[in-house]
């Protein structure tokens, strides 16, 4: 494949991955003599809102130059100790790309089988955790928006809609909880990781999204190859909040997952979404005015293998909430969701684009005031790849 194709073929990911550091790509490009010195310039000044319309331009650059600057673009992307570094996830465009430099080929008459590393044939399963199941598994999610003591967490329905919409998309069933209180939302979970009977779950109101709304369960859910679990609610350090005000520890509920001799879900991926705050502290700023609060915290570092928890945001700090458009978080995750997965990204590079996405957002009309920095905690063992379902 001719160097120009390669580069339009993965054109999308290799903008998204240098985005990360678009100077240093850019001076590196510059060094290397792949762009004049007016061009360098021009590109260096451009006005653009966001750091991937700058590698846009570039990449466009180069591919405006010919066939032999686009395969010195592709030999410095693979040889450059700096850019390797900088920029990992190129590699894993290499090895979708099955290397984008053409590897030299020895004649032999030794047959490929026999010249194979041991276990070769297994080293996907071993890198990455198997989704073969239909549906892929559950996605649980708890919005608790009215609570007890009169207050409203609006606009956490649009997060849970859009948690519908991305996880019905990437083959989950979508169940979900509403306004429950700390001892309901702890049996509801304990019921799904025991995959009790139908009946115990209809008594905490489970319904399943059906395509076009939500509508009472049919059947009892059980599980596949993957778990997830979304929590939209108030909180407090360590833990979410029932509508009644009770603390749920974030760690108990990954703990009711743990992988038993008996659970379905061992050696099974297990994400846990938390939109909520870890405490009472404003980064750098106060609220904006159509902006609340969820009063949460981070979760302790789970000690159980196969788990991946996100929290909208690092600990003692509140978290945001627009009261029209949702969550940066949430919203932040089902954007890149839709985006990544189609690349055939993990979840844990997803999830570095969440943290990168809403740290960059600003909460009041004085930049760096109000900001909020998500945390995630994962000791996931294989990478994660969710990819769409055909409905």
């Amino acid at each position: 494949m001719a160097a120009k194709d390669k580069i339009r073929r993965n054109k999308t990911a290799m903008q998204t991955i240098l985005s990360g550091d678009r100077r240093l790509i850019l001076n590196k490009v510059h060094e290397n003599n792949l762009i004049t010195e007016r061009e360098y310039n021009n590109l260096r000044s451009i006005n653009k809102e966001d750091e991937e319309g700058h590698i846009i331009e570039l990449v466009d650059k180069i591919m405006n130059k010919g066939e032999d600057r686009c395969q010195a673009f592709l030999n410095l992307l693979q040889t450059d100790d700096e850019i390797q570094e900088t920029f990992p996830n190129l590699k894993k465009i290499q090895l979708n790309d099955a290397c984008l430099l053409p590897t030299p080929v020895q004649v032999s008459s030794v047959h490929e089988s026999d010249v194979l590393p041991p276990g070769s044939k297994r080293r996907k399963e071993d890198v990455q955790y198997e989704l073969n199941s239909q549906p892929t598994g559950l996605c649980v999610i708890i919005n608790n928006m009215n609570f007890m003591d009169g207050t409203e967490r609006r606009g956490t329905d649009k997060d849970a809609q859009s948690l519908t919409e991305v996880f019905s998309w990437l083959g989950f069933r979508v169940l979900m909880c509403v306004d429950q209180t700390m001892d309901q939302m702890d049996r509801t979970l304990k019921c799904f990781a025991s995959q009790s009977d139908l009946s115990q779950l209809q008594e905490f109101n489970v319904k399943e999204w059906s395509g076009s709304g939500f509508a009472a369960l049919q059947e009892a859910p059980k599980h596949g190859d993957a778990f997830i679990c979304c929590i939209l609610s108030h909180g407090e350090k360590g833990a979410v909040l029932g509508i009644d005000g009770q603390p749920l520890s974030i760690t108990q509920i990954t703990r009711t997952f743990k992988a038993t001799d008996q659970s379905t879900l061992t050696n099974k991926p297990k994400v846990f979404l938390i939109q909520a705050c870890q405490g009472g502290k404003i980064q750098r700023g106060v609220l904006f005015k159509d902006l609340q609060a969820d009063d949460s915290h981070s979760p302790s570092t789970s000690e159980f293998a196969d788990v991946l928890v996100a929290v909208a945001t690092v600990e003692d700090h509140k978290a945001m909430r627009n009261i029209i458009h949702g969550s940066w978080f949430v919203q932040s995750v089902c954007r890149q969701l839709m985006e990544g997965c189609q690349r055939g990204e993990d979840i844990t590079t997803i999830l570095h684009s969440v943290n990168n996405e809403v740290s960059k957002k600003e909460g009041n009309s004085h930049p760096g005031e109000v900001k909020q920095m998500p945390e995630i905690r994962s000791t996931l063992r294989k990478s994660l790849v969710l990819s769409p379902h055909q409905h």
